[in-house]
């Protein structure tokens, strides 16, 4: 075996499963992150008009999309696809500019248009994108990563109270739903046999969903409506109609959802241990690109990795990307099988928010266990690590916040992700790159590693010992030797003295 071909057997990404267990965790991401891919074509299609079939066929073409999606990322093949346990689905990022189109009177066809342009773009530009992973250092990454998790948490709180629309949103009853799911993916995470706490999450879904069918918190009665198999339809709205100014728009959005998929690529791998280069990242983006380029063909929008997984992959320890390709499988099934959509889509949305607060969470603690690793002494780290997760959070705590900016500015920063990430990249550049004004000593907010002194130290010193000019004195001014230098070893910075020791040990010293 070639030296090259031994590393690569050696990345945990790697791993091949069982095809039975491969199904089931797959199963488990589906599942995780099925609202958020039904999401966006129901808004979209309401927005639009379309009757119930229509939007069906939107939602049917996201799966499709995603699952084609999810393999080619997942798998990969030569130079596309990160080869990294990424689920990949229907970008939020474009929500808001694709309802600008929407009531500019373009329709359906002049949001394909735009989709279909702005993705070729994205795909002809990602290798050069994909070199900025120099300025992603820990200090970025771990920023990035946090506020990845700390956005998704009103993703989760909005399905733990029943989800936007419902016409008991925010009840008693399905917080409780919620938080006794939250109860079943700890107990379940707890049990002792490795198989059943990997799987917690999927559990925690079906035992939640048997019990809200008991208390009637759920209809399984619409499984039957409409078609059983139905295969997507080219251009089934029409041909695309191409308008300036919304390609302008979503070619924006295109560059947020590269950032988004550039740190979801970082983040999923400081979360299993893998090396991430900028070569594995360009193959990631144009997988990315290309999925947004074929997706509008089909009915469906741009295309990005799906975050709430990467927490999945946190949570469960399961990282290989095969688990995820057989996801990617499964979406592509329901997509053509609409009746297992449906069953899937009766799963009370109290249930997944349930799951969602443990697993959102998982992303975040990840992304704080990295600025755990971060040098914070002598710089200006902890200024890039505030400033920027501050900023991330103000398009969290205050949705409203941007409004009366310009439509381009709107789309890059309502998102906390992209937020974060660009006042990272640039504090960092600021800081770290650019030195020039930088102070030596860096301002009263930057922070100061503690210092530890050891007992050995403390027990060797005497009354009058100082330091002067970086040399240990005693009262004398004579200068004494220390444990280390010149080859000596001795245990931390340990103070060896030559002659006796004197009374009124330690009383003096600072």
């Amino acid at each position: 075996m070639s030296r090259k071909a031994a590393v690569r057997a050696a990345r945990p990404e790697d791993e091949k499963l069982p095809i039975g267990r491969s199904f089931t965790y797959g199963l488990q991401h589906v599942l995780t992150m099925y609202g958020g891919i039904i999401a966006v074509p129901l808004i979209i299609g309401q927005a639009a008009g379309l009757d119930d079939g229509d939007i069906a066929v939107l939602i049917a073409s996201a799966l499709f999309i995603g699952g084609a999606a999810t393999v080619l990322q997942s798998w990969g093949v030569r130079f596309f696809g990160s080869q990294l346990p990424l689920v990949q689905g229907v970008s939020f990022a474009g929500v808001a500019t694709m309802l600008a189109i929407l009531s500019g009177g373009g329709g359906i066809p002049a949001v394909i248009g735009a989709v279909l342009v702005a993705g070729a773009f994205g795909l002809v530009v990602a290798p050069f994108f994909a070199q900025i992973i120099r300025f992603f250092p820990p200090v970025v990454t771990g920023v990035v990563i946090t506020t990845i998790g700390l956005t998704l948490m009103p993703v989760a709180a909005g399905w733990a109270m029943g989800g936007q629309g419902s016409p008991d949103f925010g009840s008693v009853s399905n917080i409780g739903l919620a938080f006794l799911t939250f109860v079943i993916v700890l107990v379940l995470s707890k049990v002792g046999v490795a198989s059943i706490s990997r799987l917690s999450i999927l559990l925690a879904i079906v035992i939640g969903t048997l019990i809200a069918a008991v208390l009637g918190m759920t209809d399984f009665s619409g499984v039957g409506d409409g078609a059983v198999v139905a295969v997507p339809e080219i251009f089934a709205f029409g041909a695309p109609t191409f308008e300036i100014a919304a390609i302008i728009s979503m070619i924006i959005v295109v560059l947020v959802t590269m950032t988004e998929t550039t740190a979801d690529i970082l983040a999923v791998g400081e979360i299993i241990g893998t090396d991430v280069d900028s070569k594995r990242i360009a193959d990631g983006l144009r997988a990315d690109m290309l999925s947004s380029t074929v997706a509008p063909v089909f009915n469906s929008f741009t295309q990005t990795a799906f975050a709430q997984n990467v927490g999945l992959v946190a949570i469960t320890g399961i990282k290989s990307r095969f688990v995820v390709a057989a996801g990617g499988v499964i979406m592509l099934v329901l997509g053509l099988l609409p009746v297992l959509g449906r069953v899937v889509a009766a799963i009370p949305t109290p249930v997944l928010g349930g799951a969602g607060v443990v697993l959102f969470g998982t992303v975040a603690a990840a992304g704080i266990r990295t600025l755990a690793k971060v040098d914070y002494e002598g710089n200006m780290n902890l200024v890039i690590v505030a400033s920027s997760l501050a900023f991330g959070m103000i398009p969290i705590v205050a949705p409203t916040f941007y409004d009366g900016f310009p439509d381009w500015f709107t789309t890059i920063f309502h998102s906390g992700i992209s937020s974060a990430a660009v006042m990272a990249v640039l504090l960092n550049l600021l800081f770290n790159h650019f030195r020039a004004g930088t102070p030596t000593n860096p301002s009263v907010v930057a922070a100061r590693g503690v210092r530890y002194i050891s007992p050995t130290v403390l027990d060797a010193l005497e009354d009058g010992d100082t330091v002067r000019n970086g040399k240990l004195v005693d009262s004398t001014g004579a200068e004494i030797p220390v444990a280390g230098k010149n080859g000596t070893q001795g245990e931390g910075s340990q103070v060896r003295r030559e002659a006796a020791p004197r009374k009124g040990r330690r009383g003096g010293r600072r």
